[in-house]
Formats: structure tokens, C-alpha cells, sequence
């Protein structure tokens, strides 16, 4: 009893440290700009799918709503917040709705099963980062309003970033989800 009681303790811990790194992971994927047309790509997107296919929903969404909390309280972990952050005001400004779209991504992405072929994980990965720009969408079309043309806006300027990185975690996933039963 006490052997399974230890065991129990240690899984906590460690997912409790693998829970803060990928906060720390998502928070760094955000300030890291690489240039790419039609606008620079942070790494954001693919580090939140990431985390779903790597560690399961439970973790991930641990992860991301952390992060989420660390945006909120002020620390500057979100794309384009100041060095000091600015906390909730920043949250419920006009990427809100992305942020939240995060969680259902992550979720999404964890449902991505071995067996899946290439073709299914694509679309799996496509449908989960979907859900990030749909929330996206309906919260700045709220925001600045719906006779803006929110699509080009808040849509079309990353879709070529999106599946440049939707492509490569396709390719990935497989070995990803091999090496999810040592985590």
C-alpha cells in the first residue's frame, strides 16, 4: 500500500513539473517571432497542438489554462503584451477568443490515435487548430465589429504558417505518440 501511495505521489509530481514546463514552453513559443509571409509566425499554434498529441488532453489542458492564469495575473506571456504584461485587460482584448480557442485545440489535438493514418491526423490537426481561429473570429468580430472584414483580418494573413506547422506535426505525430507512454 504504501508502494502504490509513493507511486501515486511521484505521478503527481511529475505531472505537475511536465504541466509548469509546457507553460513555460507555450509562454516562450509566443515571443518567438520567425519570419514568414504574409506575417511573422510565433510557434504558438503548434506548441499548444503539441501538447495535447504529447501528453493528453489532461496535461495539456492543465498547461494551457496556466498559461492562460500567468497571461491574466500580469506576467508577459502572451504574444504581444509589454515586458510587464497587462494582465486581464490584455486577455479580454481582441485575441481573446484565440486564447480561449487554445484549450479546445489542445483537447482536440489529443484525441489523435496511432493508428490514425497520415491523412487523419492531417485533418484532426486541421480541425483542432480550426477551432482556435472559429472562436477567434466570433470574439473580434464582437470586438471591432461585423461589418469589418474580420476573416481577412483575423484569418487569412496565417493560414499558410498554420499548415506549414500542421504539415510538420503530421509528420511527427506518430513518433510523438510512441514516445507518450515513456512520459
Amino acid at each position: 500500500m504504501e508502494l502504490i501511495k509513493q507511486n501515486t505521489h511521484s505521478q503527481i509530481i511529475k505531472s505537475l513539473l511536465v504541466i509548469f514546463v509546457s507553460s513555460i514552453i507555450l509562454a516562450i513559443s509566443a515571443k518567438i517571432k520567425i519570419p514568414f509571409y504574409p506575417v511573422p509566425m510565433t510557434m504558438q499554434t503548434f506548441v499548444v497542438l503539441f501538447l495535447g498529441i504529447s501528453f493528453g488532453y489532461k496535461i495539456a489542458l492543465s498547461a494551457v489554462i496556466l498559461y492562460l492564469v500567468e497571461g491574466i495575473l500580469g506576467l508577459p506571456v502572451f504574444s504581444n503584451s509589454p515586458e510587464r504584461g497587462v494582465g486581464l485587460a490584455y486577455f479580454i482584448g481582441p485575441t481573446m477568443g484565440y486564447l480561449i480557442g487554445f484549450l479546445s485545440a489542445s483537447f482536440l489535438a489529443s484525441l489523435i490515435k496511432l493508428e490514425d493514418n497520415y491523412f487523419i491526423i492531417f485533418f484532426k490537426l486541421l480541425l483542432s487548430v480550426s477551432t482556435i481561429y472559429f472562436l477567434g473570429i466570433l470574439w473580434l468580430g464582437n470586438m471591432i465589429g461585423w461589418d469589418k472584414p474580420i476573416i481577412e483580418l483575423g484569418v487569412m494573413p496565417f493560414l499558410l504558417a498554420e499548415f506549414f506547422k500542421i504539415s510538420i506535426l503530421t509528420i511527427l505525430t506518430k513518433k510523438i505518440l510512441k514516445l507518450r507512454k515513456f512520459i
